[in-house]
C-alpha cells in the first residue's frame, strides 16, 4: 500500500503556508531494495518521509556482528536520519532498504525552518526521539540481561508473522550474533515445545 504525504500526523498541526512551504521542497524518490541510504558515521543532509516499503537500521562496531536497531515503516520517520540532518553529526548506524521504497526528501533547512516557525511541528520532532530511544534502551537491556533464546522468542514474535518465512542467517544478523548459536537457540526452543522448525519457515505454537 503507497501512502501519501498527507497521512503523516504532523500535518494537521502546518497551516496553509506552512502546507504550501513543505509541499514545495518535497523531493519524490523512488529506491529499489538492499540499497544502502547511508552508512554509519555518514553525515545526512537530507530527511526521509517514507510513504512505502520498510528499511533496516543497524550498527556494526569493530569486529562484532551487525546489530539491529529497528525497522522503519511506512508513515514513520527515521531518527537517525533526523538526528543527523538535523545536527550535522555522524549517524550512529547504517540504513538499509528491505523492499523498494517509496517517500519524500526533505532538506534540513525546511525542516528547521518549520521547527522554528510551528511549536507542535517541533514538539512532533522531539516526540520521535521518545519512541525510538525507548526502543533503543529495550534492546539494550535485551543484549545485556536476556538469554538467546529468550531474546530469539522475542523477535520472532515481533515480526507478527506465523509462521515466519526466515532463515537462521537473518535472525543470526537482526540479533548481532551468528547462525550457530541462533540454530542452538531455536532447537532448544523447539524442544521445550514453544516452535515448529521447516526448512525456510518458523511456527510459534
Amino acid at each position: 500500500m503507497v501512502h501519501s504525504i498527507e497521512a503523516f500526523d504532523f500535518l494537521d498541526d502546518l497551516n496553509e503556508e506552512e502546507k504550501n512551504y513543505l509541499q514545495k521542497h518535497l523531493k519524490p524518490v523512488s529506491i529499489p531494495k538492499n540499497t544502502i541510504l547511508f552508512y554509519q558515521g555518514d553525515t545526512t543532509k537530507e530527511i526521509l518521509l517514507l510513504t512505502k516499503g520498510s528499511i533496516r537500521l543497524y550498527i556494526q562496531g569493530e569486529g562484532i556482528n551487525e546489530i539491529e536497531l529497528y525497522v522503519l515503516n511506512p508513515m514513520e520517520q527515521c531518527i537517525v536520519n533526523t538526528t543527523s540532518a538535523i545536527n550535522l553529526t555522524p549517524a550512529i548506524g547504517s540504513a538499509l532498504t528491505l523492499t523498494d521504497i517509496e517517500g519524500y526528501m526533505l532538506d534540513r533547512e525546511i525542516v528547521l525552518e518549520l521547527m522554528k516557525t510551528n511549536e507542535k511541528y517541533q514538539s512532533y520532532i522531539f516526540s520521535l526521539f521518545t519512541v525510538r530511544l525507548d526502543t533503543l534502551a529495550k534492546l539494550l537491556e535485551s543484549i545485556k540481561f536476556k538469554q538467546m533464546d529468550e531474546r530469539v522468542f522475542e523477535y520472532l514474535q515481533n515480526q507478527q508473522k506465523n509462521p515466519l518465512h526466515i532463515t537462521h542467517e537473518e535472525i543470526a544478523q537482526a540479533l548481532g550474533s551468528n547462525r550457530v548459536v541462533i540454530s542452538r537457540a531455536l532447537k532448544k526452543l523447539e524442544r521445550e515445545g514453544i516452535l515448529k522448525l521447516s526448512r525456510g519457515s518458523i511456527t510459534i505454537l
